[in-house]
């Protein structure tokens, strides 16, 4: 691999990471920055794919317009409000 060169505010916080303890070496800070982005990653594809498939969804089933999520919210806190207790 080669060498990573790091601009001065995150060498800086690479090596104070290290200097506590909560890493072993420079390499160890890294590779978890690593990590973090391949799961931000993994994150972002997986909601695309959930937007996808609703898409999909709406595509199949039809769609709603937020008129018609207004008035079906307005029946339910209606319906509630109206409930005995």
């Amino acid at each position: 691999m080669e060498s990573v060169t790091l601009p001065p505010e995150l060498e800086r916080f690479a090596t104070e990471a290290v200097a506590a303890g909560r890493y072993r070496d420079l390499s160890a800070v890294v590779t978890a920055g690593m990590r973090l982005l391949q799961r931000q990653d993994e994150a972002r594809a997986a909601f695309a794919a959930s937007l996808n498939e609703a898409i999909a969804t709406g595509e199949r089933e039809g769609f709603f317009s937020i008129e018609d999520v207004e008035r079906e919210m307005d029946a339910v806190i209606a319906e509630t409000v109206a409930a005995p207790k």
